[in-house]
């Protein structure tokens, strides 16, 4: 199997400093890389289409709400989004000025406002939608359709914990009681 940069900074730790368990590197190391690589590569595709991540992001969550309510609050798209309110109100403006959402006020209560695509909105979102997921799809080129499930699999086993603690990552092990 070829080596990759972790391999080359995991060789080096070994051989600087062998007592020091640097495994982890294996695992993070690579995770940190290819976050990098793949973002890289996703926002050269939201570019095409004149969005930004945060834009798409928002454009493909009211575009999955179609089906069932055809729009969103403020409020679940903060929560779907993992946004601040702040940020979201930015980003909703923004796409309200590009015609590609609408705010609604509730007739019966002016205070509720529900953001959904509009017709514009919905084009674009479908069309980059059909190009962002052939680019995801050739990003794992080099995986197998199990070797797909099967990584997606440790990622989601790895990422609950995390969720669960609020992003925050679980507490660090005490080494010193382990010792004992």
């Amino acid at each position: 199997m070829k080596t990759d940069h972790v391999d080359a900074v995991l060789a080096g730790w070994a051989e600087e400093w062998p007592e020091l368990d640097a495994s982890a590197q294996g695992v993070i190391g690579r995770i940190s890389r290819l976050s990098r690589f793949l973002e890289r590569d996703l926002v050269r595709v939201f570019g095409e289409f004149g969005l930004t991540g945060g834009e798409f992001d928002v454009l493909a969550t009211l575009r999955r709400a179609l089906g069932s309510r055809g729009s969103l609050t403020p409020t679940e798209l903060t929560a779907a989004c993992m946004l601040s309110s702040a940020a979201m109100t930015h980003r909703i403006d923004r796409l309200e000025q590009a015609d590609l959402v609408s705010r609604d006020r509730d007739s019966a209560d002016r205070r509720e406002v529900s953001v959904r695509l509009t017709s514009k909105g919905q084009a674009l979102i479908e069309q980059a939608l059909v190009v962002h997921t052939g680019n995801e799809s050739r990003m794992l080129d080099a995986l197998t359709a199990e070797d797909r499930e099967s990584l997606a699999g440790l990622l989601r086993k790895l990422l609950q914990p995390i969720e669960a603690h609020g992003g925050i990552s679980i507490k660090p092990r005490n080494t010193e009681d382990e010792r004992a």
